[in-house]
């Protein structure tokens, strides 16, 4: 009678003996799932993890001199949350908090805030769609301080909504030293945000952006002076502000309206329309549906 790991090396054997027998294709990823589920292909559950792999795959192999950084960035890791949350911990710790530590704090509000996991796919795509510096998945992963800021806020917002505000404060703290962008975790952001080159970069606590709107560097979304209260701006959904604009006070900007760049913006712009100058004006319509996702700066179609 064969013993238990001799039997198991037969069955092994005949399986590989069995020419009735397919192996997986070998570029297909597979999740390790609890035994009582089976594997998921992830390129179908999960497009875009799917395409940073394969995109950090071959960028590992053309910069061999960064194998193992992509490897420990991208390629140990099982989906995208954990990829995120390892290059953010790295970029992040300092001697006072070491990565592991922000790494374990990250795990925790991927696994206690619903849909962060679609906010992060989200502002990869937006990045990814409307950047024309951006020609794969993996650049904002990897390189983008806007990404990384966005994402940092991200954590920091949930973790001050559960309580733990010293610890988002840090986090707000350190993305401003480190990535030259201050926003403050009591922001509101949606998702399908772009924020692009970002030095310079200030969101007050008590303003919010809508979804699929992008900003440029430069931008402060501040307050009217008052010491406290409702005092920053309320942006839109599919809002572009450009760089170097200012948008001060409790005031709303509609969606779809772009901000063209250097503006200072002191009262409500309507939906759909380009507002510029000091103090700023409507100059025109928007010049197209989604100002945040077309991305076009120049006024009247010059």
């Amino acid at each position: 009678m064969l013993s238990d790991q001799n039997y198991g090396l037969a069955r092994a054997g005949k399986r590989l003996a069995d020419s009735s027998v397919q192996e997986p294709p070998k570029e297909v990823v597979m999740v390790r799932r609890p035994t009582s589920q089976p594997d998921v292909n992830l390129s179908t559950c999960d497009p875009i993890w799917a395409r940073v792999r394969e995109e950090a795959k071959q960028a590992a192999s053309d910069e061999p001199a960064l194998a193992s950084f992509i490897f420990a960035t991208i390629l140990s890791h099982e989906n995208l949350e954990d990829a995120i949350s390892h290059r953010l911990a790295h970029r992040l710790h300092h001697n006072d908090v070491d990565a592991d530590l922000l790494r374990r704090s990250f795990d925790k509000v991927v696994e206690n805030t619903a849909r962060l996991g679609e906010d992060f796919r989200a502002d990869l795509s937006a990045v990814f769609d409307r950047d024309p510096a951006c020609s794969r998945m993996i650049e904002p992963l990897l390189y983008f301080k806007g990404f990384h800021a966005l994402q940092t806020y991200r954590f920091a917002h949930s973790l001050w909504a559960s309580g733990q505000r010293d610890l988002a404060l840090y986090l707000q703290s350190q993305s401003s030293r480190i990535f030259g962008v201050d926003i403050h975790p009591e922001a509101t952001i949606g998702r399908g945000i772009m924020i692009d080159h970002a030095t310079g970069v200030v969101i007050g606590e008590t303003a919010s952006v809508g979804d699929n709107s992008s900003i440029l560097h430069g931008v402060t979304l501040g307050g009217s002076g008052k010491e406290s209260g409702d005092r920053h701006p309320k942006i839109g959904c599919g809002v572009m502000i450009g760089a170097g604009a200012s948008v001060l006070g409790n005031i709303k900007v509609g969606h779809c309206a772009r901000i063209a760049a250097g503006s200072v913006v002191l009262k409500d712009v309507p939906e759909n329309t380009t507002v510029a100058g000091v103090p700023a004006k409507v100059v025109g319509p928007a010049g197209c549906d989604e100002p945040g996702r077309a991305m076009d700066q120049m006024l009247n179609g010059d």
